[in-house]
């Protein structure tokens, strides 16, 4: 039996401990807030199977100079950041070469394929199956010229065999009567099923892991110390966590770590917002996005939660809540009845790596170390696979998919 101590409480790094410690090993899940509080706590609550394509791709580049200078457009860097974003940028550039994005299409698939066999297995073990709805995902266009400029979308799923429905305007309505009629085609994506509460299932997932005996422990990471026998964490108030291995999982907060460890990642924020409200005026039952407005809109946590927008400005800039209310204005042209009374907004810190592909491996530079980060928009959905996937390679097993293209010395 090993002891691994796991860093971070997101749904990544919960759903590795709690796997690991199932697994017989003696296993501390160590955060420095409570479990699922950081962006696990406010994501867009899809298992989104088939958003896996990398963001570098061409119809991306296309639009991200409209992107840039519209003050209320999808994409916003703040210009004191923007000197910092440079290498980051040029990783991303080079991403965009054809035959480096056929690459990363085919590395994410093959996790998008595994979802839900492993999804459905965490969540019937844990007794959680109540909380993975049963609806899937509608992606709005206004007309032919709006679903054409996605059409790069389709044809990837196509081509790895992802299931959708194209739909025209009274089938759309009968799915969602709250639309407004000027959506005139919609794409249904059926298996890109939401969670009735992300919050609340990190939660869950960490009584259970708990209840498993394994330990929680509250506290900042400082520095590593390394021995013949494991590693030691040394955290800000003095104390010192020792184990065989330790797993990172700490979501954009994860670079802080790799830097201790003198094996940088080239990982960034990616902050987004949402607007949760609670009293909407209106019943959805699937999620919806609209790509050419850039939001997304989810019945999750009792209410619908309004979200999108990217804005790089790194870990520590204050949030500007002017995001959250873009992203509702935009939600309400959809949804012309949707009511936003007595709302509550939110900013959170998505993990982006250039590639778009999350990083999952053992460290290049030091013994009994692993990571497992980068998710992007995909850590909900990637979480019961990278449970799997992470604990395999821990505790020295065959994963049942080729590692290499999550490996950390890639860049």
């Amino acid at each position: 039996m090993s002891s691994i101590v796991v860093v971070g409480a997101g749904i990544i790094g919960t759903t590795i401990a709690y796997e690991l410690q199932r697994r017989g090993n003696s296993v501390a899940l160590l955060d420095r807030a409570a479990p699922g509080m950081g962006a696990s706590y406010g994501n867009m609550a899809s298992i989104a199977v088939t958003e896996f394509m990398p963001a570098s791709r061409p119809g991306i580049w296309a639009q991200m100079p409209k992107w840039l200078l519209d003050p209320e457009g999808p994409v916003r860097i703040r210009p004191g950041y923007l000197p910092k974003l440079v290498p980051w940028f040029l990783r991303f550039l080079a991403a965009s070469r054809p035959s480096k994005l056929r690459e990363l299409e085919a590395a994410g698939a093959v996790l998008c394929r595994r979802v839900y066999q492993d999804l459905d297995a965490l969540l019937k073990e844990t007794g959680l199956t109540h909380m993975l709805t049963a609806e899937g995902c509608l992606s709005l266009y206004t007309d032919e010229a709006e679903f054409r400029a996605d059409r790069e979308h389709i044809e990837i799923l196509e081509r790895f065999g992802f299931r959708y429905d194209i739909l025209g305007g009274n089938a759309i309505r009968d799915l969602e009567p709250a639309l407004t009629t000027k959506i005139g085609k919609a794409v249904l994506f059926p298996d890109n099923r939401s969670i009735t509460d992300p919050h609340k299932l990190v939660l869950a997932l960490a009584e259970k892991f708990q209840a498993l005996g394994g330990r929680m422990v509250q506290g900042d990471v400082a520095d590593f110390e390394q021995s013949e026998a494991g590693v030691s964490l040394r955290l800000a108030d003095g104390r010192s966590v020792a184990a065989d291995k330790v797993v990172l999982a700490a979501g954009a907060f994860t670079a802080r770590l790799s830097a201790l460890l003198r094996e940088p990642i080239p990982l960034e924020t990616e902050r987004g917002y949402h607007t949760q409200i609670m009293e909407p005026g209106i019943s959805m039952r699937h999620s919806i996005i609209w790509p050419a407005r850039a939001f997304m809109v989810t019945p999750t946590a009792g209410g619908i939660r309004v979200g999108g927008t990217v804005e790089m400005a790194g870990l520590n800039a204050p949030p500007d809540y002017r995001r959250a209310k873009i992203l509702v204005k935009r939600a309400r042209e959809a949804l012309p009845e949707l009511k936003a009374e007595g709302a509550t907004e939110w900013m959170g810190h998505r993990p982006a790596l250039p590639d778009t592909v999350p990083v999952m491996g053992p460290s290049a530079k030091r013994r009994n170390v692993w990571y497992a980060t980068g998710h992007g928009h995909l850590g909900l959905t990637y979480a019961a696979t990278t449970g799997r996937l992470m604990a395999d390679l821990v505790t020295g097993g065959e994963p049942p998919v080729d590692m290499k293209p999550y490996r950390v010395d890639r860049f």
